[in-house]
């Protein structure tokens, strides 16, 4: 009986650390970058370790790296990020930045995974006492995984789905590929790249891009 006690305790303790876990908003905005870089007249800083719990155990198990952008323009073009604004490794590979969706997808939670708390739904709570000869009496039963295993199982599936749409959320409004950057504005994003390493990155800008229109010459009136 204690053995019986004793599993059963250590199996809801394992099953309690494999919960879902929450999604902690990373605020670009906020955050103070350290790494930063020039050229051209476009200052950019960027940061890593953004995630947390799950959501950082499966960036490393899957080779990918979020990275927090901060862009300044100091020139006096708009610029675009991702064809006038360009990133790149620090040893001159190009950096390929990924699709939001496929980045979501490779580092969601899965909501259905949490299924497999239902397996506890046949345990039950088993009383004995002692009779008077000494010997063990099974007394009375409770059917304990009934209300545990689908309980469990429908708090992680939400809690789960809660999580992913705040990241997705998140992604999406600071989705900043494509992004027209006004002269003089400070722009913030999330981009996401193959990668297995913490590479410093640094900021490339198309020079045509940002030189200025020449001014025509007047037309003398006659």
């Amino acid at each position: 009986m204690k053995l019986t006690k004793i599993i059963f305790f250590v199996s809801i303790a394992v099953l309690l650390n494999s919960c879902a876990s929450g999604y902690k908003m990373i605020k670009p905005t906020t955050l103070n970058y350290i790494s930063n870089n020039t050229s051209n007249g476009v200052t950019m800083e960027y940061k890593y370790d953004l995630l947390s719990k799950k959501y950082a155990k499966k960036e490393s198990k899957k080779g990918l790296r979020l990275v927090a952008v901060k862009i300044k323009n100091n020139t006096e073009k708009d610029l675009v990020f991702g064809r006038d604004i360009k990133l790149s490794f620090e040893n001159g590979n190009e950096l390929y930045l990924l699709e939001n969706e496929k980045t979501f997808k490779s580092l969601k939670q899965s909501p259905a995974s949490y299924l497999f708390y239902l397996l506890l739904s046949p345990i039950n709570f088993y009383t004995t006492e002692t009779n008077s000869y000494g010997v063990a009496e099974q007394t009375s039963s409770t059917p304990v995984g009934l209300l545990l295993g689908p309980g469990l199982a429908a708090g992680n599936m939400i809690a789960a789905s809660n999580a992913n749409k705040k990241f997705k959320t998140e992604l999406n409004d600071y989705n900043i590929n494509g992004k027209v950057i006004k002269k003089g504005e400070t722009s913030f994003g999330l981009i996401s790249f193959q990668s297995d390493n913490y590479d410093a990155i640094k900021v490339t800008v198309d020079q045509e891009a940002v030189k200025l229109n020449e001014k025509q010459p007047e037309v003398a009136k006659i």
